[in-house]
């Protein structure tokens, strides 16, 4: 069985934002996207975020979509749901993370993800014995 690695909203804005000042974390994501042997779960708090960020950057409703088919093309979508919900507030509790974060870890961890790909939160951190953060763009 191949591990599941759970990918944060700022890893796929990196992949298919095409802003010329983010070009060397952009080709990086690229790499690890195509080399990644793992099976990869996001969760709608993802897709949600992801809609976001692009609009905010005047990307088209029809192109994000279009990115978004893309994404679910290749991941396991995960429906944030009330079990995940009060799950995060126990880990926001214990490892001081923001709301937000702590949902993804959440998702994560509910989800059987050994690995969370993220730029937002420590990394090589290990979340209850089980999940490691790792910043994609620091060298080990």
């Amino acid at each position: 069985m191949k591990d599941r690695i759970f990918i944060d909203t700022n890893v796929f804005v990196y992949a298919y934002m095409e802003d010329s000042s983010n070009l060397v974390k952009r080709q990086k994501i690229a790499t690890l996207l195509k080399d990644i042997s793992g099976d990869i779960a996001i969760s709608t708090q993802v897709i949600n975020e992801f809609y976001n960020v692009l609009l905010r950057n005047e990307i088209s409703d029809k192109d994000i979509q279009k990115r978004i088919e893309e994404i679910l093309g290749f991941s396991h979508l995960i429906v944030i749901d009330l079990e995940i919900i009060k799950y995060s507030w126990n880990v926001r509790k214990k490892y001081q993370y923001s709301i937000w974060d702590s949902l993804i870890i959440s998702s994560a961890l509910k989800n059987n993800c050994l690995f969370l790909y993220s730029e937002d939160m420590q990394h090589n951190q290990i979340i209850e014995n089980t999940l490691r953060i790792i910043n994609p763009f620091i060298d080990n």
